[in-house]
């Protein structure tokens, strides 16, 4: 009886943790996608775009939401001092394929701007290691995207 009535009044609901979770999960997401986004030094408007619309369709997020999101991921990013606290939460609830997904968002978002900085090459095979993803599925997401985006012109 007693854990029934704490249940009733707790906000520790399995479907609260399980919003919670996913809620970490997008944030974490979001996170190192504007982390991509500041690497060479210049977090575009058109960068910021991708991110929404890359968000919007990872998660099946609607405007509000993701514009949201962004604004907590950004102050989530630079309360951080390591990457780590993201990826730990995409290692513990995302697949390798989601994962490779992953990797393969930040290589079009590093392509918004139709140029490969040398410090975004190195973030997106630092976090890509980070995600245990093999060298060969991180450069073989950016051919993937290379050729996606050489389609699309």
């Amino acid at each position: 009886m007693l854990k029934y009535l704490k249940k009733i009044f707790s906000n520790d609901t399995s479907e609260n943790r399980e919003i919670n979770r996913t809620r970490k999960l997008q944030i974490s997401t979001c996170a190192l996608f504007i982390e991509m986004s500041k690497a060479d030094s210049n977090f575009s408007n058109e960068e910021e775009e991708k991110i929404i619309s890359i968000m919007k369709s990872l998660f099946e997020l609607d405007d509000e939401y993701v514009n949201e999101l962004i604004e907590t991921a950004k102050e989530r990013t630079e309360e951080s001092i390591s990457l780590y606290e993201f990826t730990t939460i995409l290692n513990e609830q995302f697949t390798n394929d989601e994962k490779y997904d992953v990797i393969k968002n930040m290589w079009r978002l590093i392509f918004t701007d139709n140029k490969l900085d040398k410090y975004e090459d190195q973030l997106v095979k630092r976090i890509g290691g980070m995600l245990n993803l093999d060298f060969n599925l991180i450069i073989a997401a950016k051919l993937e995207v290379k050729k996606e985006i050489e389609n699309q012109n």
